[in-house]
């Protein structure tokens, strides 16, 4: 869900600064500013996860039994797909700020052409955007963290950097969502976003495990963003930890980079030229 028009935030907090606040943190201090408005926009995404949880998880776990977790181990549904939604509630939470958001933001509200007349650079305001999509992906997944805990689907010690691991996969998707709206010319593109969230939420092992698929196909699964955050949530929330969860942090994190970079460098050349 996008926030309302933006333009209706005033931009002198910006133009001014404030003691011990970096560009970077006036940025997200604005997003702070608009969702303070807006709240339940902000709240809706909380719930997503946990209607899925609760209708395919528990009501279709039922039905389903023991199925293969981590290393093998025979696990309850509910837990098999728990972690899952946990990977998909960052994702979500991430991407639609880096995409949807700042995509107004760029083409219709001119946002960052008024703060390029401040001292900020685009690389703050790069910065500033990833940063603040990546909270809220932390703020559904803090939020659904404690949804589990209730519920005792938390199996592990290892558990403690699940917090850390979700902000990972909201760097992750945040960075590479925003570099991809930098190239997009009309809403209609938005079309190829989804094409490329719904099968990755749909077929990463995150209503069944992996081994359903012929191996050709487990290869092209195994290298999707997603599904390396639900193995890498998945392993420290059940406690298998090893060091095939460290390959995962290591992908998500050059993701994260990559995409990063490419924003640095595609929004100069809309803004600057």
């Amino acid at each position: 869900m996008t926030a309302p028009p933006l333009h209706v935030v005033p931009l002198h907090g910006l133009l001014r600064g404030r003691p011990g606040t970096g560009p970077n943190l006036q940025m997200v201090e604005r997003s702070l500013m608009v969702y303070r408005r807006a709240w339940p926009i902000l709240i809706t995404g909380v719930f997503e996860p946990l209607f899925y949880l609760l209708s395919i998880g528990i009501g279709l776990g039922a039905l389903v039994g023991k199925v293969a977790g981590p290393a093998g181990r025979p696990i309850g549904y509910v837990e098999f797909v728990a972690p899952a939604m946990l990977a998909s509630a960052s994702m979500n939470g991430a991407i639609f700020d880096a995409t949807f958001n700042v995509f107004f933001k760029l083409k219709y509200d001119k946002i960052y052409d008024a703060v390029l007349a401040t001292p900020m650079t685009v690389g703050d305001i790069a910065l500033g955007e990833i940063t603040w999509a990546l909270m809220r992906g932390a703020f559904y997944a803090s939020a659904f963290l404690l949804v589990m805990a209730a519920m005792g689907l938390i199996h592990s010690v290892w558990a403690v950097f699940a917090l850390p691991a979700a902000v990972l996969i909201g760097f992750a998707f945040a960075a590479t969502g925003m570099a991809a709206t930098c190239y997009m010319r009309t809403l209609q593109d938005f079309d190829f976003i989804t094409m490329a969230m719904v099968p990755m939420f749909l077929f990463s092992g995150t209503f069944y495990p992996l081994s359903v698929y012929p191996r050709p196909l487990q290869i092209v699964v195994e290298w999707t963003p997603l599904y390396q955050g639900v193995a890498l949530l998945r392993g420290l929330i059940l406690g298998a930890a090893g060091p095939g969860l460290l390959g995962h942090a290591v992908y998500l994190a050059l993701m994260g980079l990559a995409g990063r970079a490419v924003v640095a460098r595609r929004l100069g050349r809309l803004l600057l030229r």
